[in-house]
């Protein structure tokens, strides 16, 4: 075995310190130019013309040698920053950025900015300033915070109160109370009926998608979750083919349906449940409280409204015309006319 000299392994330490010293320490003949706030570092030294010629593992292993002297540089000034533990003493160290200095371009061009409308014009204009009402105020009578509209808002319902104005105009003899009471049930009567107008139009259109009601409190079942989740993954442009899954989900994009396919019955099946069903068909022939579609009653007393509302428009718009017409020609009267044509009936000798 021979004998390790002293002198080889000092040699051999201060070799691999100075190896260790050089893969942080970097020397360059003009200083790089640093912009951390985009993490970018200029080299202005010219590389070696000679190392560059050609392709070959040479030209590879000198440029990763020239970005990784460069990225040690960035390093060495980014540990320069005051830095900061993120999310408490066990957390990361973090350095603050300074501003960027260059100004690096876009892509795309800048978004145009939109123009005022007329209404913005004129608030700027006669210096009108918009202001945010809040949703809270105070109800004198009950004396607590309500809503400024809604339910339980502030002021309560004026049919409730226990004074009523007597509007101007108005008989005074008139149960204003009656009145108030009568003018809200129309007024429910309305909403309720322009909600089933936009029920009709939805299915007519065929864009309804009926939601599941959620209970209020949570405590909803896995079948009304899965339908809710269904209808909200359905709801997009592409029906939910490009929207992230759900732990355990199927990777088949759910359809509008929810999945579900006509079924046909069989030709040659189950000979109860046939007899069940014809014995129900004809019970229903033969009932006389005839089976009432309230969906299609609905539709059907919508229609004979939006008719009767177009045929009155079209008569008041004929009678208005005939109206018009008719005051056009106020010269012309039936007895001037009449005047004029025995005048030209008279002989000449008369």
């Amino acid at each position: 075995m021979a004998a390790v000299r002293v002198e080889e392994v000092l040699a051999a330490a201060e070799e691999q310190e100075a190896e260790k010293r050089r893969s942080i320490t970097v020397e360059k003949e003009l200083e790089l130019e640093f912009d951390l706030g985009n993490l970018l570092a200029l080299d202005r030294n010219p590389p070696p013309a000679a190392g560059l010629r050609g392709a070959g593992p040479r030209r590879e292993a000198l440029l990763r040698a020239l970005a990784r002297d460069n990225t040690q540089l960035l390093v060495a000034r980014l540990w320069e920053l005051p830095a900061e533990r993120a999310g408490g003493a066990g957390g990361p160290v973090v350095a603050r950025l300074p501003e960027p200095a260059f100004r690096l371009p876009r892509e795309k061009p800048p978004p145009r900015p939109r123009p005022p409308t007329r209404w913005e014009q004129f608030a700027r204009l006669k210096g009108i300033r918009r202001r945010k009402k809040t949703s809270l105020v105070w109800d004198e009578q009950a004396k607590e915070w309500r809503r400024r509209w809604g339910y339980r808002r502030a002021g309560g319902d004026p049919a409730r109160a226990w004074l009523a104005e007597v509007p101007e105009g108005a008989d005074p003899e008139e149960d204003q109370f009656a009145r108030l009471r009568r003018e809200k049930r129309e007024r429910v009567a309305r909403n309720e009926l322009n909600r089933l107008r936009n029920l009709a139009r939805a299915h007519r259109a065929g864009t309804a998608i009926p939601a599941a009601p959620l209970h209020p409190t949570g405590h909803q079942s896995r079948e009304e979750l899965g339908h809710v989740a269904r209808v909200a993954r359905v709801s997009t442009a592409s029906l939910g083919r490009f929207q992230p899954r759900l732990p355990k989900e199927s990777a088949e994009p759910p359809s509008r349906n929810g999945g579900r396919k006509r079924r046909f019955e069989p030709l040659l099946g189950n000979l109860a449940d046939e007899r069940s069903r014809q014995l129900q068909l004809l019970r229903d022939m033969g009932s006389k409280k005839p089976v009432l579609d309230i969906t299609r009653a609905v539709n059907k007393q919508l229609r004979q409204e939006e008719a009767e509302a177009a045929a009155n428009k079209g008569k008041k718009q004929s009678q208005r015309g005939k109206r018009g017409r008719r005051q056009q020609r106020p010269g012309r009267s039936g007895k001037k006319s009449g005047a004029r044509r025995q005048q030209q009936q008279r002989p000449a000798g008369g």
